[in-house]
């Protein structure tokens, strides 16, 4: 009966911590019923409310409060969500109970696409995730400076054979340190240089999407670490046991 339990268990937490999870696909829908499918116009209304740091990086900070919670108790919640949801091994650089500090930095691949006259290009984020803890409160720290861009020169309009599309964007797929195709850059995009903090910008198609992404990826965080210290994030782990 215990081992009956106990896998029932385990498959809860499965279950919880892939809900923790959001993907590029499930973070596009999310964002398009915040804020429509009109990238554009969503982004162009988003500058309006939106304030770049000195770094000229896009930061969002929130303090949330949980009156009642002790600083380890919410290091512990912290600590179990953000290993539950982040995949990668190195996605917690910075990990200190001590200081009630934790650090992520993880990437959110193909948040937008777009063809161009002449390019193709896929972006990507890299979000750094600051959770600091006290007694009865944590603040959440959210940044971005930069767009990672996979850019193909031989993807855009020009590049459409009869046949369909240029084949070789499907390497967007590809790891970071695969050179095998020269058609294929790696480019940083400086989301302060570019729209809508940008109004004449060439790239202001891609860059709408990107922004509108980024930000409603930033609220879905804000809304899971909320809800994995006020509620965990399976629904059944708390002390009582």
């Amino acid at each position: 009966m215990k081992k009956i339990l106990l896998v029932m268990c385990v498959a809860l937490s499965s279950m919880g911590a892939q809900a923790q999870v959001m993907k590029a696909a499930d973070l596009e829908k999310y964002a398009k019923q915040r804020y429509g499918d009109k990238w554009l116009d969503a982004a162009k209304n988003l500058a309006s409310t939106l304030t770049l740091d000195k770094n000229e990086s896009l930061t969002y900070q929130e303090v949330i409060e949980v009156p009642g919670k002790t600083k380890q108790q919410l290091y512990l919640a912290l600590n179990y969500w953000a290993t539950a949801t982040f995949k990668d091994n190195n996605a917690i650089t910075l990990n200190d109970k001590e200081a009630g500090c934790i650090i992520i930095s993880s990437t959110i691949k193909n948040i937008a696409e777009h063809m161009g006259t002449v390019s193709k290009y896929s972006v990507s984020i890299t979000p750094i995730i600051r959770l600091d803890i006290k007694e009865g409160k944590i603040r959440v720290t959210y940044t971005v400076q930069t767009y990672d861009v996979l850019a193909d020169i031989s993807g855009g309009w020009f590049g459409v054979s009869l046949d369909g599309p240029n084949k070789s964007y499907a390497d967007a797929k590809r790891k970071a340190d695969d050179k095998t195709n020269a058609n294929l850059y790696d480019e940083q995009w400086e989301i302060a240089h570019h729209y809508p903090f940008v109004e004449k910008d060439t790239k202001k198609r891609t860059c709408s999407k990107a922004l509108v992404m980024t930000h409603a990826y930033s609220n879905a965080i804000l809304d899971k670490v909320s809800e994995a210290v006020k509620n965990g994030i399976v629904g059944n782990d708390d002390e009582d046991w």
